[in-house]
């Protein structure tokens, strides 16, 4: 049953229509955003909660709701559980900006199993799918993880490489000889070896080490009673290497208990929820998130984000503390045991251990914020710093940068990054296939570029990513992949746009003999590359070591990246459609149909007329057509 309140309604008609069973509660703002989502037993009594004067509450959130909420839908369930399902369907679908978010797409990277497939990969990924793959994390650093499964995969030599690559293997890859890779592409392991390997990954990545070894000792034993030396020998440094790794961990109990701890600490603006994990009596994973403090109770943060933490499949130790007793404990309780299959316990230490681990977890959450802080106090030094380095009206809060790449007519695109406080904000980045310049003009192009960023059009605004549909914020500043040219382009673009206010800069590498720079000293610091400003005769020369000026050399360095990448993916879609589309017979879906199973056009070339008829809808004669076009275009021997 779903009822929707007219959002001409006062709050107290509201809260007299909302009836006293369990659901789900979507606030919403002016404009019919959503704001707020949550669940509960009592749709009535939770409502009221926020929103009764008389009720005592005097949290900052009530307050901070109530200015803003102007419409309220609910959505009423059988019973709690149903109502904890039905939640995350909406948060998911919503992202409403005022719950407590693990943010995926951008912070947080996790670890993939492909279980589903014969041979699992192990990969890093930022996205989760239901698609029956195992996902350990979210981490908060991309880094750790990638160290991270650079030590499994010495241990548990797990594949990488896509299905396509795997597919066409013929003899064993790097990876192998490197000792990462146990080779199961070319038959060099039996699956059920490999799975051994993959069920040790995932014992592992669950904390649970100490069972782990015994397993391995296990096999070890096996293996030495079987005279499998050589492999017993490998089992033996497995084991070394994960005993090497536990050394490393902090012991935090002589029991082999394990726990998730979390609790949450405050700053003036902002809160952290540290989640610190005990395995085996070792304290084996400390993680920090951070959001803007809206006023919630520690109670109602840490009940949304122990329920965020687990859902995507994240291990259920037996036993969680926390620093206070979250609301609906016992539906929490239920849905995490269902979860672990097995009883799962939530306290609130008093005395012992227990509360020192929660302590200890506090001082992690008020550390966090301290160094976020300072972090932030780094970037807005460096920020100040670039302004008065370049001499800029407004601070460069926001930067754009733009960039052209092009092999002579073909393919030309231009590419725009954006850094926000120093920080590369990846949403905002576009990327603008050249449409109107024909021939080698790289002016002309990055004029193209500009009007489509800056011009009034919404649709020219927003580049290759048509999805966007609200027009980008303004910049602070732009800053040019190039000298007084692009410089004067842009100069021109904006004018011409109307657009005022916009501090612009290009910065370019010098050109010219070593003679035209004699007489000056290394004390300046001169590296060859040198900022224009719009009527400013000298240019600027960039210091070796100066964070305002590694800023720049930063972003100029990322926007000419992302312009290669794109330019390179286009040209290698051309190489493609010039090749196969001057086949006869080969439309879009025997295109796909070869690309699936022979992955490149070198797999394609490397494959006899035999096994390309294998591809569903390819007779012989369109194969000998197809490998005759491969394997001249793609200098491969015919024999072969």
């Amino acid at each position: 049953m779903t009822k929707k309140i007219e959002k001409e309604s006062p709050v107290e008609d509201i809260l007299k229509k909302i009836p006293s069973r369990p659901g789900v509660y979507i606030m919403k703002g002016a404009r019919g955003e959503v704001l707020y989502i949550g669940k509960a037993k009592s749709l009535k009594s939770r409502v009221r909660s926020y929103f009764l004067s008389g009720s005592g509450d005097t949290r900052y959130a009530v307050k901070f709701l109530a200015t803003r909420v102007k419409d309220i839908d609910y959505i009423v369930t059988a019973n709690e559980k149903e109502a904890l399902l039905l939640e995350d369907t909406l948060l998911k679908k919503h992202k409403p900006r005022y719950n407590i978010r693990l943010k995926d797409s951008k912070t947080y990277v996790r670890i993939k199993l492909t279980m589903t497939e014969e041979f699992p990969r192990i990969l890093v990924t930022r996205t989760v799918r239901a698609d029956g793959s195992r996902y350990f994390g979210p981490y908060t650093s991309a880094r750790a993880v990638r160290d991270t499964i650079k030590f499994i995969r010495r241990i548990f030599p797990l594949r990488t490489c896509s299905n396509s690559f795997f597919k066409n293997r013929t003899r064993p890859c790097l990876d192998y000889q490197l000792g990462i890779c146990a080779a199961p592409a070319v038959g060099l392991i039996s699956k059920e070896e490999y799975q051994t390997l993959v069920n040790a990954a995932v014992l592992f990545l669950e904390g649970k080490n100490n069972e782990l070894v015994r397993a391995l000792k296990n096999k070890m034993s096996s293996e030495a009673e079987a005279q499998r030396f050589e492999e017993a020998a490998r089992t033996r440094d497995q084991i070394e290497a994960i005993k090497t790794m536990l050394e490393t961990q902090r012991v935090v109990s002589d029991s082999p208990v394990e726990y998730d701890i979390f609790v949450v600490a405050r700053d003036s603006n902002r809160l952290s929820i540290e989640a610190l994990g005990v395995r085996a009596g070792r304290l084996v994973s400390a993680e920090a998130h951070i959001f803007d403090d809206v006023g919630f109770s520690d109670s109602e943060l840490l009940g949304s984000f122990v329920t965020e933490y687990y859902r995507s499949g994240r291990y259920v130790p037996g036993e969680i503390l926390l620093q206070d007793q979250v609301t609906e404990r016992t539906l929490l309780i239920d849905w995490l045991s269902e979860k672990a299959k097995r009883r799962v316990r939530i306290s609130v230490p008093k005395k012992g251990k227990k509360v020192q681990l929660v302590s200890m977890a506090r001082e992690n959450a008020s550390e966090a914020l301290r160094k976020r802080t300072e972090d932030e106090s780094k970037e807005s030094d460096t920020i100040d710093g670039l302004k008065s380095r370049l001499r800029l009206t407004n601070r460069p809060v926001r930067i754009e940068a733009f960039d052209i790449s092009n092999l002579g007519s073909s393919d030309c695109v231009g590419a725009m990054v954006s850094f926000v406080n120093g920080k590369a904000d990846k949403s905002c980045y576009r990327l603008f296939k050249i449409k109107d310049v024909k021939g080698p003009d790289d002016y002309a192009m990055m004029r193209e570029v500009l009007s489509r960023r800056y011009g009034k059009s919404t649709k020219k605004a927003a580049g290759k990513n048509k999805k966007d549909a609200a027009p980008l914020p303004l910049p602070s500043m732009i800053l040019m992949d190039g000298g007084k040219g692009q410089l004067s382009v842009a100069v021109r673009v904006l004018a011409e746009l109307g657009i005022e206010g916009i501090d612009i800069a290009a910065l370019a590498k010098e050109r010219g003999s070593l003679e035209d720079f004699r007489g000056r000293t290394k004390s300046t610091g001169y590296k060859g590359e040198r900022v224009f400003r719009p009527g400013v005769k000298d240019p600027i020369l960039l210091k070796e070591g100066s964070k305002p000026d590694l800023l720049l050399r930063r972003i100029r360095d990322e926007v000419h990246r992302f312009a290669i990448t794109y330019q390179r993916k286009l040209r290698g879609k051309s190489a493609i459609r010039s090749t196969l589309d001057t086949v006869a017979g080969i439309g879009k879906e025997r295109k796909r149909a070869l690309f699936e199973r022979f992955g490149d056009m070198d797999g394609i070339a490397s494959a006899s007329v035999e096994e390309i008829t294998t591809v569903k809808g390819i007779t012989e004669k369109i194969a000998k057509r197809i490998k005759e076009e491969a394997t001249v275009k793609h200098n491969v021997d015919p024999e072969k």
